[in-house]
This record gives C-alpha cells, structure tokens and sequence, in this order.
C-alpha cells in the first residue's frame, strides 16, 4: 500500500510504501517496505501514489511530487 503522505499535518505523515499481511481478512501487521521520501527535518522529497506489479513480479511505484515511477526489480 502506497502511503501518499499528508499535506496538512503539523506533523507529517506517511510518504512510504508498506506491506500488510492478512489474516482471515483482517488486517494483522504492517512493514515498512520502502521510505525516504520524507526527510528528518520534514522536507518532503516525494509522494509514492499507486503500486503495481509487472508479470515478472517487480514493482513499479509513481510519485506524484516528483513525477517519477521507481522500479524494484524481483530477486529470485
């Protein structure tokens, strides 16, 4: 799940992709997959939007504040 990141927080929030697992369809834990888009003094450097995964199972996340799509490609 893609955390788009908050625009109207005194504390900012978000600006990560995350996986979470279910159980029984019920949402049961939450890692961080990937982050740096938000720095420590709150400078924003990106906003990751959507997430899809490509046949070969690497993952292709847009970001809307610097109008990019990153790309992780799978490992085996």
């Amino acid at each position: 799940m893609a955390l788009h990141g908050s625009w109207n927080r005194s504390q900012p929030h978000g600006y990560r992709v995350v996986l979470i697992r279910f159980r029984q369809g019920k949402p049961v834990s939450e890692t961080v997959f990937a982050d740096g888009w938000l720095e420590k003094n709150d400078h924003v450097l990106g906003r990751p939007v959507d997430i899809i995964e490509l046949p070969d199972g690497s993952l292709l996340v847009s970001d809307d504040h610097r109008g990019a799509i990153y790309k992780r490609v799978a490992t085996s």
